[in-house]
């Protein structure tokens, strides 16, 4: 059984039933994975990603049929066996770990009786040994105190607990073959890395194999041995992973690559990006499915499908013009062009915003909580001074519940601050959003993650964007006038003028977050804050908005708060950049003092945890312990303390550290002196570095 694949699947084409006809998402797709093998299958929203992955399971929609070919596992045949025969296979051979850990879990049952159910129902343990299995399972995926973590119910665990749980629910019967569907999209940098640790063992130790769906291509790119690209349901390209990443040979593949953001402080760059949108599935290209958006597509590819050609052992690709790519003859892209310096540290008479010393707690003391021996407050912000620059960008990075979010609703008015002060073009604004002048709400706008969020599924883009300037124009403004700034607007996010009429139901995930944007540049506000507005799209459609944000801040001078958990896309965006844990600023300069050492203790695990797109560099991450202890019960001393790798003693646990000045305005909150953490973060960064 060492040469059989777990799992290979030949020609395979699957449809759905839309529209009273079968339409084909997948077409003529094979695909294997060996043992102990990890997989990663990349491609943009709509390629057939978790279709495929589903197909592999044979768990597919009531609506979906697999219309030829065939699908093994360790050599047998799946397609003909009855569903009761696979409900055998799913969770003891095949087993999924979703996007969503929260969906997975019935939050009715405790964590603990969920994962014992599998053992009950797979292996036959009685309730005593499947419980004590459970707790060893919990305890394999690295959980502290894992038999009272066993009675908690779901929505008492953090998102990285839950997914943790997920995890030892799909290995606690030993699959063969893991599935893996966005496990990590949702989740901080630093839960993230230990997750990926944590997938990569626990395969190993089970002598599984796994197909890992997602589209990050950094965490591709250190998770997996091969991968596949699929576009349109087809496969555009499939190899080892440091050839496909090293010498990519597709123009999808290439463009894909090129789209990642890379930290390049604020200056004037842009991104490659792919033009156009996806095909529907009713409306599939009769050449090359890329065709239409490709820039080297010649007549050839558009009137004839390209054949999937083998490059050498192991490495296939569908491309007419594969070979002139290869040779180097043809280049499907160019690169970045019109850079300029990296902005300077702000002056202090060139802000846009101050807000100094702001507070907010949550839950405050009531006789109920008494009752219940709670605290019942939350400190989510605490003492912090923010400051942004006339056009100019500043990132906010932290991991979930570091005040990132309550900081810019705060600023914004959505929440009120309980104490501080709020400067805005050098005019004094209330904390209360009811008190603030109509021209402070026009220079203050928001960008939510959402843009559900935004825009009123029941009214056309036309008709939100006409409303927002109705409300917060300056001047009266006609229909006609009206219509025209529409229109505008329209074109200067790059939608189509006839999106006027379409709801958001009718657009892509990046076209509503388009449409999400127009309105708030509607106005032509003097600061926007951006919560998170990439980090559910697709490194192409992430490519237009980053590349987008950075065109409309040089045309009207903006400015920008961006906050992500992914920072890459801050260190493209932003000039400036302010660290957060547990409601406090821990360190705050420009990217190039932040990204280099001497850094905050914190940053520096930020940093190592990135996803480096590159297979040949071997990444060390600084492994965190526990997750971030909770706001309701901030640790003493520096709230850094009980997860610090640095730590240096009590001093830690039992003084507020002090704003240290590491120079040029770059200032870092801790007990270590700089030049001492320089010290320190210089040494470990030149030792060898062991592959997680």
């Amino acid at each position: 059984m060492q040469n059989v694949p777990v799992v290979e699947a030949h020609h395979l084409c699957i449809d759905y039933f839309l529209g009273n006809r079968w339409v084909n998402a997948i077409r003529d797709v094979s695909l294997i994975i060996q043992p102990l093998e990890i997989h990663g299958l990349v491609g943009e929203s709509g390629s057939g990603k978790s279709t495929l992955a589903l197909a592999l399971m044979r768990y597919l929609a009531k609506n979906a049929r697999i219309s030829s070919g065939e699908i093994r596992l360790d050599g047998s045949d799946l397609l003909g066996r009855s569903e009761r025969e696979m409900s055998d296979i799913w969770g003891r051979q095949l087993s999924l770990v979703p996007q969503d850990p929260l969906a997975a879990l019935n939050p009715s049952y405790r964590v603990g009786d969920q994962i014992a159910e599998i053992s009950q129902r797979h292996d036959g343990l009685p309730r005593r040994a499947a419980w004590k299995r459970a707790v060893e399972m919990l305890e394999r995926v690295r959980i502290a105190d894992p038999e009272a973590v066993a009675r908690k119910y779901p929505h008492q665990l953090s998102g990285g607990m839950q997914q943790r749980v997920t995890i030892a629910m799909a290995l606690s019967t030993r699959p063969r073959l893991l599935v893996l569907d966005e496990p990590t999209t949702a989740l901080d940098v630093t839960t993230e890395a230990s997750i990926l640790d944590l997938f990569r063992d626990l395969i190993h130790e089970n002598q599984a194999a796994a197909l890992y769906v997602s589209h990050n291509l950094g965490v591709i790119a250190q998770m997996c041995d091969r991968v596949t690209v699929l576009y349109a349901g087809e496969v555009m390209a499939s190899g080892p992973i440091t050839e496909l990443y090293g010498s990519p040979v597709h123009p999808y593949t290439i463009s894909l690559l090129a789209s990642i953001p890379q930290p390049v402080g604020g200056t004037e760059t842009r991104l490659p990006t792919i033009d156009g949108l996806a095909p529907s599935l009713a409306d599939r290209p009769s050449g090359c499915t890329f065709a239409p958006r490709c820039p080297v597509a010649q007549d050839l590819c558009h009137a004839e499908k390209p054949p999937l050609e083998v490059i050498h052992d192991g490495q296939w690709v569908k491309c007419h013009r594969w070979r002139e790519i290869a040779t180097g003859s043809l280049t499907p892209l160019t690169t970045p062009i019109e850079v300029q310096a990296n902005s300077a540290a702000p002056e202090d008479d060139q802000y846009v915003l101050n807000g100094n010393g702001l507070d907010k707690r949550f839950g405050q003391l009531s006789w109920w909580s008494h009752l219940r021996r709670q605290s019942g407050s939350v400190q989510a912000l605490d003492d912090v001074t923010v400051r942004v620059r006339r056009h100019s960008t500043l990132g906010l990075v932290g991991e979930s519940g570091s005040g990132k979010t309550t900081l810019a609703r705060c600023i914004v008015g959505l929440e009120t601050a309980d104490d501080g002060d709020l400067t805005l073009l050098d005019l004094p604004i209330s904390r209360v959003l009811a008190e603030r002048p109509q021209d402070a709400r026009r220079a203050l706008q928001m960008v939510f993650q959402n843009p559900n969020d935004t825009l009123n599924p029941y009214h056309t883009i036309g008709q939100a964007l006409s409303r927002t300037l109705r409300r917060l124009s300056a001047v009266t403004l006609s229909e006609e006038q009206i219509q025209s700034r529409v229109r505008e607007l329209l074109d200067m996010v790059r939608l189509p003028t006839d999106y006027i009429n379409r709801y958001p139901g009718e657009l892509s995930g990046g076209e509503k977050q388009r449409a999400a944007i127009a309105r708030a540049f509607a106005t032509q506000p003097e600061l926007v804050i951006a919560d998170e507005p990439t980090s559910a799209l697709d490194v192409s459609v992430q490519a237009v908005i980053l590349n987008l944000l950075k065109d409309l801040r040089a045309a009207g001078n903006a400015s920008y708060i961006f906050i992500s958990h992914d920072l890459r896309a801050v260190g493209y965006l932003a000039d400036w950049l302010m660290v957060m844990y547990l409601g406090q600023v821990v360190e705050e300069g420009t990217l190039d003092q932040v990204y280099s050492s001497p850094s905050h203790p914190y940053t520096e695990v930020l940093i190592s945890a990135i996803p480096i797109p590159d297979p040949q560099i071997k990444q060390g991450r600084i492994c965190l312990d526990g997750d971030i202890p909770s706001a309701a019960n901030v640790p003493a001393g520096c709230r850094f303390h009980t997860r610090c790798p640095r730590k240096i003693g009590m001093i830690c646990e039992q003084q507020e550290p002090p704003w240290q000045d590491a120079s040029d305005g770059h200032r870092i909150r801790c007990h270590i002196p700089p030049d001492e953490l320089a010290q320190l973060q210089s040494a470990a960064s030149a030792q060898p570095l062991e592959r997680r």
